[in-house]
């Protein structure tokens, strides 16, 4: 690999095109195991904040994206109005994910409301 750098990207439309949508979701799973296991980059392309980045106001699952993309090297933004918004935002989800997990690995923090049990 020293001659040749290269990186995986997971774009999640492309690849449920390419394998179907029953198993997608595994193989995204199965690609980041690869790419850990090759020390390989991998760029997480899942149309991240996308609806925030062009019309100011992200969907639920455009969060859930972002906070899955903390387990990869590397987030790809789609381009709009709102990019600097989306950009914030990202960094703010993927800080707070990083608390409770590593790349795959949950660290289990003490729970925040325990304390009033």
């Amino acid at each position: 690999m020293e001659n040749f750098p290269i990186g995986v990207m997971i774009a999640r439309g492309d690849l449920a095109i390419e394998t179907g949508w029953k198993n997608f979701a595994i193989i995204q799973e199965e690609i980041l195991q690869l790419c850990d296991a090759a020390h390989l980059p991998d760029i997480w392309a899942t149309q991240v904040l996308e609806n925030l980045a062009k019309k100011g106001i992200p969907t639920r699952a455009e969060i859930t994206d972002a906070a899955m993309a903390q387990r990869a090297d590397c987030v790809m933004l789609n381009k709009g109005p709102y990019i600097e918004k989306a950009v914030r935002m990202l960094d703010k989800i993927i800080r707070k994910m990083q608390r409770i997990q590593k790349k795959k690995r949950t660290l289990l923090p003490k729970l925040e409301f325990s304390e009033t049990f």
